[in-house]
């Protein structure tokens, strides 16, 4: 086939997905970066009345709920422009965890869409609404998080009406400010994916205990302890044992969703290295004139485009309700390592200023090294495509 009979527009984003991007790059020129520079450097987020001032300017754009489905009152975005979004919003100090700082919130955990209508309403409605923060999500333990559905030790026994809960859950994002959470623990034999419920537990129930754990970057996680906590048979979501089942299309969508990030910050720092690299001289020239800067400049942007192709790859064929569980361990794989890679040689450019906390790079440097274990480490990825392609 000649280039003349391709079809034209290949590879490219819908208009609409185009002036989507370019709205949130507009909002996080003229709102999130000026705010950014008014807070410490390594700040999880803006001050309370700050982020709602962003949240407020956020809606007035649409720029709130993405995530959520129209049937329960969010924006219902695709996969495909959740991720265009993602990358964008990733485009600041804190955005690695803390894209738009906060501002495009309102999505309650996915699960939820799966909940009674009346949990529904009690806990997941007042987060679409903007009356509630986020909640939590509780799955890995210390005796494994790569392989949490056979791993889970956290036990829920029932007796009557309530189910009692014992263990301990770690690594859990937002525990520490969150009002509630679902938290996934096992009602049934020991190592058994089909044996895990999905429970809401209010973040005041006697028993629980939330405590930081202190970590490399800046969003310290939480470990949960559950010592003969008492939850409502009512706060199960779905039925016993099924918690993965209904978890299980989330997690895989999540994968595709949290490369498109580390890939936006990425593609931030080259554009940084390439202004610094074009007026840094030395020994009697510009850092872009010697071929060892050229090339990493060269295999970054490369990489960085094979990168966004698969993660876009990946959530179009989600949209398009394909089995996406190999393209999303792909994606997730290639955008956080190839995101980490590009931004080593970006902080080598810049030499010791890279390292400064003058610049965002160091703080993007440790967030993109726990991106590449989070959603299912680098290698347990691996494993999945290789186990696809033995089957």
């Amino acid at each position: 086939m000649s280039p003349d009979s391709l079809p034209t527009g290949a590879w490219e984003l819908p208009e609409e997905f185009r002036l989507l991007a370019q709205t949130v790059r507009r909002f996080m020129d003229s709102e999130v970066r000026p705010l950014e520079e008014t807070l410490d450097h390594d700040a999880a987020g803006p001050p309370p009345e700050a982020l709602a001032r962003l949240q407020n300017k956020a809606r007035a754009l649409g720029l709130w709920a993405l995530q959520t489905p129209p049937e329960y009152g969010g924006a219902g975005l695709s996969l495909l422009g959740q991720v265009v979004v993602a990358e964008e919003a990733a485009k600041c100090r804190m955005g690695a965890f803390f894209p738009a700082a906060g501002a495009f919130g309102g999505n309650p955990p996915s699960v939820m869409y799966r909940a009674s209508p009346e949990q529904f309403e009690r806990y997941a409605r007042p987060i679409i609404e903007g009356r509630a923060g986020r909640a939590y999500t509780a799955i890995s333990e210390s005796s494994g998080g790569s392989d949490p559905a056979r791993a889970i030790r956290c036990r829920a026994e029932r007796q009557g009406d309530h189910y009692v809960l014992n263990g301990t859950k770690v690594w859990t994002s937002h525990a520490a400010t969150a009002d509630w959470g679902v938290v996934y623990a096992r009602t049934g034999e020991q190592g058994d994916r089909n044996a895990i419920s999905c429970f809401i537990v209010e973040r005041d129930t006697p028993g629980l205990s939330v405590t930081p754990i202190g970590v490399m970057n800046s969003l310290s996680p939480s470990q949960l302890h559950f010592d003969d906590v008492r939850i409502p048979a009512a706060n199960r979501i779905g039925e016993e044992g099924a918690g993965f089942r209904l978890a299980s299309d989330f997690l895989v969508r999540g994968r595709v969703l949290y490369a498109a990030g580390p890939i936006g910050i990425a593609q931030l720092a080259v554009e940084m290295a390439v202004g610094w690299v074009k007026e840094r001289e030395v020994f009697g020239s510009r850092l872009a004139d010697k071929q060892g800067v050229q090339w990493m400049l060269a295999d970054s942007e490369i990489e960085l485009r094979a990168a966004r192709l698969l993660t876009y790859q990946a959530a179009w064929s989600a949209d398009l309700g394909r089995d996406v569980r190999v393209d999303a361990s792909v994606a997730k794989l290639y955008g956080t390592e190839t995101a980490f890679r590009v931004l080593d040689r970006c902080v080598q450019m810049f030499g010791a200023l890279g390292l400064s906390q003058e610049m965002p790079l160091e703080r993007w440097f440790r967030d993109l090294r726990v991106k590449r274990l989070g959603e299912g480490a680098t290698e347990v990825q691996r494993m999945i495509v290789a186990r696809h392609l033995l089957s």
